[in-house]
């Protein structure tokens, strides 16, 4: 419950998640849920020439349980 709070102040502000394989997606925070899914606007890739097929991607969804952490 702690974390859901915390990512909840973050909603509408600039912020980088990177998954347990180590894609890294910067995007404006749009919603979390109670799962600690997330979805991201404005989305791109820190690391783009290692992903190119992500370029195309404008916002997704990120199941809670393949987060790293978020910056």
């Amino acid at each position: 419950m702690l974390f859901f709070l915390y990512f909840k102040e973050l909603v509408g502000k600039e912020v980088t998640v990177e998954l347990k394989n180590d894609l890294a997606i910067r995007g404006t925070l749009h919603s979390v849920d109670q799962y600690l899914n997330i979805k991201l606007d404005n989305t791109r890739v820190v690391e783009q020439d290692k992903y190119p097929h992500m370029l195309s991607a404008k916002n997704c969804f990120i199941r809670g349980s393949v987060v790293r952490y978020v910056l």
